[in-house]
């Protein structure tokens, strides 16, 4: 081994730390709103874990509790709040150093770890369906959120649009597919085509001006129907499953509306090179 070699298994001790150190370790007000996105999401997972640890301490058999359900949900609505606000916020006010990557790692914790968590508690208790496959499809939603947000970090589409399905909205997805169905292999089926959706290159618009407002608004509506589905079990299954129903609509009819976009594409660029 020359000497060369061996000095460069050597860490130069005079070498001085890169990047903006001191600005590291300021957090901005955007960094609070995504540090309490992960908040929320962490307390999503524990209201979902105590509610099968209640159930179970007592020697009865764990079912899933719709009051629970309903907190943890409404707890991952407002880290959705969070997550829609900080961008905006870091552009209009400051932002630090490391605000994009606590804004990643807060969605993981909260559209990534808690939906999963989610999916196993809900299908992980009944004999309709192997756990296994309830474990696999829940890992898939966590995998493919962290991929989703790994790529998003490193691509960035011609449009400014997010390729692939965003995180938020493939959590709400899940979560709506919880909410509608009982566990078993058609409704794991569904939650892995989530998982796909987010990981596939179908192009979903970015919310911006009224979009952003519109979906600020869609968060405060479903906030609503889950406080009246806790207050109201009589009548609140009604709203509830119709605002399920409309996050599922909404995100299969967009790689469809894509679809029919590119085929008009086609047929155009076609008619031009005949004509």
């Amino acid at each position: 081994m020359t000497a060369a070699d061996a000095g460069s298994w050597q860490v130069d001790e005079e070498e001085e730390p890169r990047g903006p150190v001191g600005k590291a370790f300021r957090l901005s007000a955007a960094d609070s709103l995504s540090l309490g996105n992960a908040v929320c999401g962490f307390l999503a997972v524990c209201v979902l874990a105590y509610s099968a640890i209640q159930q179970l301490q007592g020697g009865h058999r764990f079912t899933p509790d719709p009051s629970y359900f309903a907190t943890a949900i409404v707890l991952l609505l407002i880290g959705a709040t969070c997550d829609l606000f900080d961008g905006l916020v870091a552009r209009r006010f400051r932002a630090s150093a490391m605000g994009a990557e606590l804004d990643n790692l807060a969605d993981v914790i909260s559209f990534g770890f808690a939906p999963a968590f989610m999916v196993v508690i809900w299908g992980g208790f009944t004999d309709q369906v192997p756990f296994m496959m309830v474990v696999a499809a829940a890992a898939a939603v966590l995998v493919a959120g962290v991929v989703r947000l790994a790529r998003f970090a490193c691509v960035k589409t011609k449009s400014g649009d997010f390729m692939g399905l965003p995180i938020p909205m493939g959590a709400m997805t899940v979560i709506s597919i919880v909410l509608l169905f009982q566990p078993s292999v058609w409704s794991l089926l569904a939650v892995l085509g989530v998982a796909w959706l987010m990981v596939s290159r179908i192009e979903y618009p970015k919310p911006k001006g009224q979009l952003a407002a519109g979906v600020l608004g869609w968060i405060m509506v479903n906030v609503a129907f889950l406080t009246v589905w806790v207050a109201w079990p009589e009548g609140g299954d009604l709203p509830i499953k119709i605002g399920a129903s409309m996050q599922i609509a909404l995100v299969a009819a967009i790689p469809l509306r894509m679809l029919v976009y590119k085929r008009e594409q086609r047929r155009e660029a076609a008619t031009r090179i005949s004509n």
